[in-house]
């Protein structure tokens, strides 16, 4: 299953949509006003599906993930010098690759591939493609990209 994650050009907050291959909306993202990021995400319906919240007061940047209410896991910055790293505690999974770059895969405990990440240019707003293995994760591995794009955004700015 392939989705494409796309900023919306004109947005004072985050916001963004992510298609499906046939070019149809699967999840909305809509950046609420808070301390620190805090993305909802909701599905094709229009019904809420979870959310991607920046925990403030931190030494390293830590996103909460949720799915509806539930509390699902965490996306934290490492202290690193050059290439970012992260520390998730969400699905027993892990990134492997160049995060920085935007080109990226992540794997599940035994060390198979649950999506792969990648960044395309030459567009006005970020556009990444994410190649997901298994549907179920679709929401999942939105939250987790979502909550890296969210980091580097912090870091930049």
């Amino acid at each position: 299953m392939k989705l494409l994650f796309k900023q919306k050009m004109f947005s004072w907050l985050d916001s963004y949509d992510i298609y499906n291959e046939q070019g149809e909306v699967v999840f909305t993202v809509k950046g609420q006003l808070d301390w620190g990021h805090c993305l909802k995400i909701y599905d094709s319906s229009g019904q809420y599906a979870g959310m991607v919240r920046e925990k403030v007061l931190t030494f390293l940047p830590r996103f909460d993930l949720y799915t509806g209410e539930d509390f699902m896991g965490s996306v934290q910055k490492e202290f690193t010098f050059f290439r970012p790293k992260y520390n998730i505690d969400f699905m027993g999974w892990q990134i492997e690759g160049n995060a920085m770059e935007w080109n990226y895969e992540i794997q599940d405990r035994n060390g198979m591939t649950v999506a792969l990440i990648g960044k395309e240019i030459f567009h006005w707003t970020d556009t990444y493609v994410m190649d997901i293995g298994q549907p179920e994760d679709a929401l999942y591995v939105v939250m987790l990209v979502l909550a890296i794009d969210a980091e580097k955004c912090s870091r930049q700015s």
